[in-house]
């Protein structure tokens, strides 16, 4: 018995030292803090100039002007040390060095390249390129448009003709006619949590404080009345000489009193003031768009059940309001991607819908009438508008899935037209692209890049999308040097065997392919947004410097994680806000165990924040047998103790109570669990997680809590980093038994 017992423990003895012996030194070389100045040596700043068809990039310290209509680039200076030495000469600024110019905001005229204008510190110069000279400007004038402008559109408060202002005291309006000095009370019913006001803690009547605006003598103000909406509280115990209490009106799901809406009109040529009726659902959402298009402003409202919305018009002079457009959709809205555009002076909208199951662009005139499709493709999510093009008759979007990319959620760009007759690729290169367009919109600098690949810069001719070609690109050689390896990109089939799902796997940089090691899974639910970095990123979430003690870390998304890949995929969770997720993460574990034998799934470790942190306990008591360790930070492990939004968007309204909770699930833990909370997060509420510890507490189970003074939702720090790294190195490392239920000491 004794031989056997000193058999067992010299086995586990290699595990022992190798979780006691991490280097640390090698876990601080794969943290951001350490590789970011690194990849910062290779950074690319560019910058578009003022009036013209260029723009300047820098790297390296060095400065380049580039052509977009022909991509010739040459250097932006003469001389750079002679450049900086004229510079400092001219304005007494000696913050400026030999190898680092950063020109910002330089000018060109009529598109002229051979001298440029840059105004700094108040001193305004000109640039010979030629001769390399740095002169003053003389010839600059300082402009009034800027300021012209300003004085015709009047103040919020005051009317553009400068008749009327609107005042406010502690919580009503009051209305001034300049001409005369008269003031006049115009609200009554103001009060805490539905005032007109900005602030409510004076009674004086100034200007300033009126919450709404004016347009031309009709004044606006869409009140969000939170008078009858519960509290939340809590308390701050590190501020002042005593602990203080914080109050935060925050509805909860299926609670009979959440947020109004109430729209006040006032006419000021007839005196007329009033709450418009707009009320068409009970305690719906109103969105108001405060641009005057010829008199008429927009507004949407929708339902409670998030799974219908209209888009109004409001008439200014009457205060007449009609229904423009109705959209419809179960089981609920993609509240993350939906937009609309009031474009042409108001005579057409452009509307985005997700009647065929995936977003995309249509166009209505401003009746509500559709005159048709304008974003095309099968498999296409259209996403953010980035530009409307009125003249031409086109919008440039974003767009996801159309493209065959490795990821379907990398982030591509479009120009369609209005007709949806033509719609072209601007951007090229398998990854998520952002474009920063020429002032004109003619041109865009492409930046993009993936998880494995440092961000490449193109030019695009917005006109001729297969005209683009790269002029810088970044390089990871200097963090390759320094001992970092890029991540792997992974993709798997989900439990259902057939939808794909994507992430990023981490490795140790030190990975022996015959040795097993344990696997952390990193966790986000959504539905809002998966949280999987698709651009270049350095040790995201701290995931690739805790891979470097010896761990596989993965992130790799659920269904139902992500708005982006359309609504059958977003929708899968809807009405189970609990366990849509788990299986799925089991599912890819257990797959990437088949593919990589190095993963030991005898020691599966789940972590997550937030959403993340709800989700990573959820697995853990779903498959107790499975999850060994978890780490749940800032979980809203009660959704019915959460916003309200979250709650009645994602899972539907029902009864009080009705949502799933994780405190449902408290007697199936067997694994080690450490709960984290900050005292003060008024997103997801301490209450959250005190009442998971006080459901664990109840069936005997044995628990790590940590509470962080101090911290809000967002309780990220070296600690908090390092608390995770130990906690999964001194149980996931070597997992030993442990007491489960330490009443019964079962």
């Amino acid at each position: 018995m004794r031989r056997k017992t000193l058999f067992i423990l010299c086995l586990q003895l290699p595990l022992w030292l190798s979780a006691q012996t991490v280097d640390w030194k090698l876990v601080a070389q794969q943290e951001e803090d350490t590789l970011q100045p690194i990849y910062n040596k290779s950074s690319v700043s560019t910058s578009w100039l003022n009036g013209a068809t260029y723009f300047v990039y820098e790297q390296y310290g060095k400065s380049y002007l580039v052509d977009a209509r022909t991509g010739h680039q040459e250097p932006l200076l003469k001389d750079q040390k002679h450049f900086v030495e004229q510079y400092k000469r001219l304005t007494g600024d000696s913050t400026k060095t030999h190898n680092i110019p950063r020109l910002y905001e330089i000018t060109l005229k009529n598109n002229d390249s051979k001298r440029f204008y840059w105004t700094h510190n108040k001193v305004h110069m000109v640039y010979n390129r030629a001769t390399g000279v740095l002169s003053l400007d003389n010839t600059y004038a300082e402009k009034a448009e800027k300021k012209r402008r300003n004085q015709d559109m009047g103040s919020r408060s005051t009317t553009r003709d400068s008749l009327y202002t609107m005042l406010g005291d502690k919580y009503n309006l009051y209305v001034r006619n300049n001409k005369t000095g008269e003031k006049r009370q115009l609200t009554f019913d103001g009060k805490e949590g539905a005032s007109y006001c900005f602030t409510t803690n004076k009674d004086t009547i100034r200007e300033g404080n009126a919450a709404g605006s004016w347009h031309n003598h009709v004044y606006l103000h869409l009140m969000s009345d939170d008078s009858k909406v519960g509290n939340l509280y809590l308390v701050d115990v590190l501020r002042g000489d005593r602990p203080r209490l914080k109050t935060k009106h925050m509805p909860l799901p299926n609670e009979k009193n959440v947020r109004q809406y109430r729209l006040y009109w006032y006419n000021a040529d007839t005196g007329e003031g009033k709450v418009l009726p707009i009320d068409k659902y009970k305690d719906q959402e109103v969105k108001l768009n405060y641009e005057n298009y010829d008199g008429n402003l927009y507004f949407t409202r929708r339902n409670r059940g998030v799974d219908t919305l209209e888009l109004c018009k409001l008439n200014l002079p009457t205060g007449k309001v009609s229904v423009v457009i109705q959209e419809v959709c179960k089981p609920h809205l993609n509240v993350n991607l939906w937009s609309y555009r009031i474009i042409n002076h108001g005579k057409e909208i452009i509307w985005w819908s997700e009647r065929t199951g995936r977003g995309n662009y249509y166009l209505y005139d401003n009746q509500g009438k559709l005159k048709g499709r304008i974003t095309r493709g099968d498999n296409l999510v259209a996403g953010r508008i980035e530009y409307v093009d009125t003249l031409k008759r086109r919008l440039i979007f974003i767009g996801y899935g159309d493209k065959q990319a490795y990821d379907p959620e990398y982030a591509y760009y479009y120009v369609a037209d209005f007709n949806g007759k033509r719609q072209q690729t601007l951007t090229y290169g398998d990854g998520t692209h952002e474009l920063d367009f020429s002032p004109d919109h003619r041109f865009a600098i492409d930046s993009y890049s993936r998880m494995n690949l440092p961000t490449v810069y193109n030019v695009v001719d917005v006109d001729n999308p297969l005209k683009h070609y790269e002029f810088a690109r970044r390089t990871d050689n200097a963090l390759k040097e320094a001992g970092w390896k890029a991540p792997w990109l992974v993709d798997v089939p989900a439990a259902d065997g057939k939808t794909r799902l994507y992430g990023v796997m981490y490795v140790p940089t030190f990975l022996d392919k015959t040795k097993k090691y344990p696997i952390i899974s990193f966790v986000y639910p959504g539905p809002q947004d998966d949280q999987i970095p698709r651009s270049f990123t350095l040790d995201d979430a701290g995931n690739q410097s805790l891979a470097e003690m010896g761990f596989i870390v993965i992130n790799v998304q659920p269904r139902g994680s992500s708005p982006l890949r359309g609504r059958d995929f977003y929708c899968f969770g809807y009405g189970n806000l609990r366990d849509y997720p788990v299986a799925d993460d089991k599912h890819t574990i257990e797959e990437l165990a088949k593919r990589y034998p190095f993963i030991d799934l005898n020691r599966v470790g789940i972590c997550g924040h937030s959403g993340g942190g709800f989700m990573a306990l959820t697995a853990m008591l779903t498959y107790p047998d499975f999850y060994k360790v978890c780490f749940s930070a800032s979980g809203n492990h009660d959704n019915n103790q959460y916003i309200q939004w979250w709650g009645e968007t994602y899972h539907g309204l029902g009864k009080l109570g009705s949502i799933p909770t994780n405190i449902q699930l408290a007697d199936r833990l067997k694994g080690k669990l450490m709960l984290v909370t900050g005292d003060v997060d008024d997103n997801v509420p301490p209450a959250s997680t005190l009442r998971m510890a006080d459901a664990l507490i109840k069936k005997g189970k044995r628990f790590e809590l940590m509470v962080l003074p101090g911290k809000d939702h967002g309780v990220w720090s070296p600690y908090y980093q390092n608390l995770m790294r130990y906690y999964f190195m001194e149980n996931l490392m070597t997992p030993t038994n442990r007491d489960v239920n330490i009443i019964k000491h079962e």
